[in-house]
């Protein structure tokens, strides 16, 4: 039953697009518009800086938002321990599946990383000091999120399994792989030369024109 509710929650949720709200507020269709992508960082190029933040703050705290209703219903069935972490952790992986594969948007939604971003916030102090600290780090270090994403999913594999232990680590390792495949494309623009620069994106007449 609480697998079952782990999934069910976690998808829900996942499928709360902070960009399809945005989008239907200011009539565009960010999902079809500028890097087609349905996440913060094509919000921005498309709309600037402060919807990109509205849009960064949905998907991140309507994950954090899942999890802490997952462990409410969990503490109040008295489920404790470490069988809680694996409950949270299935939750975490069907947050994002709902985020990239949302019924509300034909299946077609964005890459999840704010979303987990949001997950590291209620899963475990530690793990989330680490993985948005290299997040940053590396962001700005290289300039382009898409490291930053990746080094930050990382080191969410490794801080899942030192931490958390064997199973935590799988799941986490499952996302990792999910996230190279919603991300191959910003890998091959990189190689040409045309993935767009964090730098970029708060420039204020930085904006496609479509």
């Amino acid at each position: 039953m609480f697998y079952f509710l782990s999934i069910v929650i976690g998808y829900l949720f996942g499928c709360i697009h902070g960009s399809q709200l945005v989008g239907k507020f200011k009539r565009v269709d960010i999902k079809k518009s500028g890097v087609k992508n349905s996440g913060a960082s094509n919000t921005t190029i498309i709309l600037g800086w402060k919807y990109g933040i509205i849009v960064a703050l949905i998907d991140v705290f309507k994950a954090t938002i899942s999890i802490l209703f997952l462990l409410y219903i969990l503490t109040n069935s008295g489920i404790t321990g470490e069988t809680t972490i694996i409950f949270v952790y299935i939750n975490t992986l069907f947050i994002v599946i709902g985020h990239n594969y949302p019924i509300t948007m034909n299946f077609r939604g964005g890459k999840g990383t704010a979303s987990l971003v949001g997950a590291f916030l209620a899963i475990d102090w530690k793990v989330a000091v680490i993985c948005i600290g290299v997040l940053f780090l590396f962001t700005l270090v290289t300039d382009y999120l898409v490291i930053g994403v990746l080094l930050m999913y990382i080191a969410f594999v490794v801080t899942s399994f030192v931490f958390l232990g064997m199973t935590p680590g799988i799941i986490a390792f499952v996302l990792f792989v999910l996230s190279l495949i919603m991300h191959k494309e910003n890998y091959k623009r990189i190689f040409v030369k045309e993935e767009t620069k964090l730098s970029s994106l708060f420039r204020t007449d930085k904006k496609v024109k479509f």
